[in-house]
């Protein structure tokens, strides 16, 4: 379980990492190594979030919420 706040925890499951090769310069191992991370959280069908907290979720996911309701965040700088 992961404590997001005193009442909200979220099953480990419910996040799906994906690494994957970041854009940019990347020097010797750029094409070669897979040096950033996407991680994706289904808003709409988590069964760990309260209703007013998921609407809020998804009224302010903006770009980085699919159609499906699907929380995508890409890192590749750190």
């Amino acid at each position: 379980m992961i404590r997001v706040t005193a009442r909200i925890a979220l099953n480990e499951d419910e996040l799906h990492e994906d690494f994957l090769r970041a854009s940019g310069p990347g020097g010797q191992n750029v094409n070669k190594v897979e040096t950033a991370v996407q991680l994706r959280f289904d808003v709409a069908r988590s069964p760990s979030l309260p209703e007013p907290v998921r609407a809020r979720l998804l009224a302010m996911g903006g770009h980085r919420l699919t159609q499906d309701g699907v929380l995508v965040i890409t890192a590749q700088r750190f």
